[in-house]
């Protein structure tokens, strides 16, 4: 399902998850999101450690952490999604939300993050995503609050996370 715009609100889109099922962002509506796109090559790659500690901290306040595996940058993420999904868990302990390994730059960027870059902008209003670990942090009511590098620790978005969940 690739378009040439993005849909006009992420709760219309869908992603598979790392075991193959459809997961609506529907299901996501009143939870505040912070989505990343991951690698399990990356220099970045320990950041998993600071994003559960943030899914550990936040989640019973409503947040969702959500992964989204590429291998667009370096060819950071070469395995499928057991592959994934064993990294993850073995190394960091992860249990928030995985997903099944995306584009998120060129012809074939999966939806979710064509409405990301959107609606969350880079540095110059640029949309494409520079390397692995962008962040975005996205409201209970699904409007992009701020995007974060990838050299962005998930520590320095807490107070970002806090101000989020206190929202209504």
């Amino acid at each position: 399902m690739t378009t040439a715009t993005a849909p006009s609100h992420l709760y219309e889109l869908t992603a598979e998850t790392l075991i193959g099922a459809e997961q609506p962002m529907s299901d996501y509506q009143g939870q505040v999101l912070l989505m990343v796109n991951t690698a399990s090559k990356c220099g970045f790659t320990p950041h998993y450690t600071g994003l559960q500690e943030l899914h550990d901290s936040y989640g019973e306040q409503g947040l969702k952490v959500m992964g989204f595996p590429c291998n667009q940058f370096g060819a950071q993420e070469p395995g499928g999604s057991d592959e994934i999904s064993s990294f993850c868990q073995i190394n960091y302990g992860v249990t928030f939300d995985m997903f099944a390994k995306i584009d998120v730059n060129g012809a074939d960027t999966h939806p979710v993050f064509r409405w990301l870059k959107s609606e969350g902008p880079g540095v110059l209003g640029s949309e494409g995503i520079k390397w692995n670990f962008t962040k975005f942090l996205v409201s209970r009511d699904g409007k992009v609050l701020k995007r974060y590098a990838p050299t962005t620790k998930p520590s320095a978005i807490a107070k970002d996370i806090e101000k989020a969940l206190q929202e209504t």
